[in-house]
C-alpha cells in the first residue's frame, strides 16, 4: 500500500484521501499556516504548551474553516499516555468539547458512531493511531507508555464490543518519530513482552540503549489481535526528520508545538 497521507489543497493538512473517498474524514495538522511564532510556528495547536493562548485559538479557527466543521463538534480529552477509551456520543458532554478548551477528564483513545463529532487528539513524536469501520472510527494517542501496554489492541476491543467483526476494521499508524531518532534505555525495553523485542523492533546501540520502531511494535500487537498486515497501514512521515511539517518533541528539545490529528465522518 502506498503512502496514505496525502497534501490536498489546504496546506496546512495532511489527509487520508482514500478513507474522505468512503464517507470519513481524517488526517493531521501540519507545522504551516498559522499564527504561531518561534518556537511554535507557526500552526501550533496544543494549548497546554507555552504559546499565546489567543494564537493558539486562531490556528483552531484556522482549521475550522479548512475542515468545515464546527469546533462545536470537536471532542478531545486531557491525554496522560494512559489506554482509557472514551465513547462519544451526542450531544457531546462539555467537559470535553473543544470550545472553549476544556480539558478535565483524561483519555488517550477516543470512539464514535455520531456523525457530528471530530475526535481529535495533538502529538508531537508520539503515535497517532487511526481506525474506522462501516459504523465506527476511533482516534488514538500512544507514546512508548500506550505503545507498550497495548493502547492499539485496547482500542480494537472497543470495536469488538460494539459487535464489529474484525474484518472489517482499517487501522492507520500514523506520522510519529522513526525508529532512527527514537532512542530508549532498558527502563522501557523491560516493559516490551520478550515475544516483541524482535530485529523490527528494536536494535541495540549499546549495552543499555536501544533504537525503538514505534510504528512496527504497533503493527506487530495489531496482527497479534487477529489483524491482517492488509487492514493496516502504516505512514512513511517521521516527526523528526520532517522539520518542515511536523513539531518533534526529541528533536526541538520540549520547545515545541503541537500537531493535532483528527477523524469523524462527514
Amino acid at each position: 500500500m502506498g503512502e496514505m497521507f496525502n497534501q490536498t489543497d489546504m496546506s496546512s493538512i495532511l489527509e487520508i484521501s482514500k478513507w474522505k473517498g468512503e464517507g470519513v474524514i481524517a488526517g493531521i495538522t501540519t507545522r504551516k499556516g498559522g499564527f504561531s511564532q518561534s518556537p511554535y510556528d507557526t500552526l501550533n495547536m496544543g494549548f497546554h504548551v507555552h504559546d499565546d493562548s489567543e494564537l493558539v485559538t486562531k490556528n483552531y479557527n484556522r482549521i475550522e474553516e479548512e475542515l468545515e466543521i464546527p469546533l462545536d463538534w470537536w471532542v478531545s480529552s486531557k491525554q496522560v499516555h494512559g489506554t482509557d477509551v472514551y465513547e462519544v456520543g451526542e450531544p457531546i458532554h462539555p467537559e470535553h468539547s473543544l470550545r472553549p478548551p476544556n480539558f478535565t477528564l483524561e483519555y488517550d483513545g477516543w470512539i464514535t458512531n455520531q456523525n457530528r463529532v471530530l475526535l481529535t487528539g495533538v502529538f508531537a513524536d508520539c503515535v497517532p493511531l487511526y481506525f474506522r469501520s462501516k459504523e465506527w472510527v476511533g482516534l488514538a494517542h500512544a507514546g512508548w507508555k500506550g505503545t507498550v501496554h497495548e493502547m492499539g489492541p485496547k482500542m480494537i476491543d472497543r470495536f469488538i464490543a460494539h459487535h464489529v467483526p474484525l474484518e472489517e476494521i482499517e487501522v492507520v499508524i500514523g506520522p510519529c518519530i522513526g525508529p532512527l531518532h527514537y532512542e530508549v534505555d532498558d527502563t522501557v525495553v523491560k516493559h516490551i513482552s520478550k515475544a516483541f523485542q524482535t530485529e523490527d523492533v528494536m536494535t541495540r546501540t549499546d549495552e543499555n540503549h536501544y533504537l525503538l520502531n514505534l510504528k512496527q511494535l504497533h503493527k506487530n500487537l495489531l496482527i497479534q489481535k487477529g489483524l491482517k498486515e492488509d487492514q493496516i497501514n502504516v505512514t512513511n512521515y517521521c516527526t523528526y526528520e520532517n522539520e518542515d511539517l511536523f513539531y518533534s518533541h526529541r528533536r526541538d528539545q520540549g520547545k515545541t508545538g503541537r500537531m493535532m490529528a483528527f477523524i469523524g465522518f462527514h
